[in-house]
């Protein structure tokens, strides 16, 4: 409503007044539409576009066992276990409605169903800040615009502390998120003595509406037992 306002106005100025005049609102209505519709494009269609990617360049074995944080209705988890035929995709999350509408485990399974991998989907209720795993339990952890919701620095450093304590010897860890939040995370991960610490943009497919506000992901490695 407000980019057609700012339209509706710009075209009446030029209509009725200066030309000139009605620019500055025509300009601004574009520029809006323009965010508008990144923001869409990203939550649509570009995140999963760019998940296949990353999944992709992973070139997995197909036997792995992968943590998602914050796995919601399983865009990034099932996406994962589709690549994990001899594996186990497991989805923690909290399950707020607030965060993701229709956020449930029933959900998920739903989804995991439909996708054909519910065999080797599992999900389950629990804090990012005290994981209800085991020491290295996974050679894979991943998270897809997650951990930024956690309020306080310390809080976050706490969540990305645990996704290290899950992850196995020589296992990876990647997480997607936005603005500067990456780079904090990596802060963290250097104090765990993580190696092969990276923080690369996403590109346009994951912009939140300009590209001031970009996605990021951070990738680390847990180093291997000499």
């Amino acid at each position: 409503m407000v980019v057609l306002g700012f339209w509706v106005t710009g075209l009446v100025m030029a209509i009725t007044a200066d030309p000139a005049a009605a620019m500055p609102a025509l300009v601004s209505g574009t520029l809006l539409a323009g965010c508008l519709a990144l923001s869409l494009h990203a939550t649509l269609r570009g995140k999963f576009l760019v998940w296949q990617d990353v999944l992709d360049e992973l070139d997995l074995r197909g036997d792995e066992r992968l943590l998602d944080l914050g796995c919601g209705r399983g865009a990034v988890l099932l996406a994962a276990a589709r690549r994990l035929p001899q594996g186990q995709a497991v989805g923690v999350d909290l399950w707020r409605g607030r965060d993701q509408s229709g956020n449930t485990p029933a959900a998920t399974l739903s989804n995991a169903r439909a996708e054909g991998v519910a065999g080797r989907v599992h999900v389950q209720a629990g804090d990012l800040r005290r994981l209800p795993y085991a020491d290295a339990s996974f050679d894979l952890v991943v998270s897809s615009l997650t951990v930024h919701t956690i309020r306080g620095t310390d809080a976050r450093a706490q969540a990305i502390t645990e996704a290290y304590r899950v992850l196995r010897p020589g296992g990876r860890l990647l997480i997607a998120d936005l603005a500067r939040t990456p780079r904090e995370y990596a802060a963290v991960l250097a104090r765990l003595n993580a190696v092969d610490i990276s923080v690369c943009g996403l590109g346009w497919r994951a912009w939140w509406g300009s590209p001031w506000v970009p996605t990021r992901l951070l990738t680390a490695r847990k180093p291997p037992i000499p």
